[in-house]
């Protein structure tokens, strides 16, 4: 493991409860439990990984794996929050001290670990507090999927800021597939690494306008005045939102995953 990789704490935030997918992080991919297989693909490159559940069959299952993982409450309004409770626990249990998180979904068991390196190595450089990943839009039909968010960058790679609509609006000649390859167009991939500092500073933010509109929680963080790296990375996702998806998954040939 590089030295970067131990200044951060890998957290994979994890409930049963899911209005669209009861019960995912437990559901099998590829004969093993979601939240397991994204707890070692996480450990690939993090020193330390934990998972963040309120549920005791999901820390048994992560446990009994040989896992790392923590009884968190039950009443957070998002991942973040979990985050912050699970970092403390951490923190506690084992003694270490942390410079960062990175915020690992758990319905993504086969995340690129050149992702999560290029999140690590972007939140550890001087000046970030807050780092995420995007990758170039394949196409128009993802810009305009409302569950696929957007970002907008400045010169400096620095958020501007994060749409379920399609952003920027193409003015003049309709934007085709053809044109993309040479537009800056950016899909959001959900992987966020905070400082320590500034996940304790975004916990204690209230919901804001831009938030409720957008239903995306890190357009709190831009709203109160918070700058959020972006690096791009266009290696292929696999996320499991439905129990449509992980048919598919299941479906695909291991070695194309």
């Amino acid at each position: 493991m590089l030295k970067t990789m131990e200044k951060i704490l890998a957290i994979i935030p994890s409930r049963y409860a899911s209005t669209r997918f009861p019960g995912k992080p437990l559901a099998l991919v590829h004969g093993v439990p979601m939240v397991v297989r994204t707890f070692r693909q996480a450990a690939k490159v993090f020193s330390d990984v934990c998972v963040a559940t309120d549920d005791e069959r999901i820390f048994n299952t992560v446990i009994e794996d040989g896992g790392q993982a923590v009884m968190t409450s039950s009443s957070h309004r998002s991942g973040t929050d979990r985050c912050l409770e699970a970092l403390h626990k951490y923190t506690a249990q084992s003694g270490k001290h942390f410079e960062g998180v990175v915020n690992v979904q758990g319905d993504e068991p086969f995340i690129s670990t050149l992702q999560m390196e290029t999140l690590a190595h972007t939140l550890m450089k001087d000046g970030v507090d807050i780092a995420t990943i995007v990758k170039r839009a394949e196409s128009v039909s993802s810009l305009e999927d409302p569950n696929r968010p957007k970002v907008v960058v400045d010169k400096d790679m620095n958020a501007l800021y994060f749409s379920r609509s399609l952003i920027p609006f193409h003015r003049g000649e309709p934007l085709t597939d053809e044109k993309l390859g040479s537009l800056p167009y950016y899909l959001h991939v959900g992987l966020y690494g905070y400082r320590c500092s500034a996940l304790e500073k975004i916990c204690s933010m209230e919901e804001s306008f831009l938030e409720k509109c957008e239903k995306l929680e890190q357009l709190r963080w831009l709203e109160n005045g918070l700058r959020i790296k972006v690096a791009e990375c266009n290696t292929p996702s696999f996320g499991i939102d439905t129990p449509e998806d992980l048919e598919r998954i299941n479906k695909m040939d291991f070695n194309e995953l």
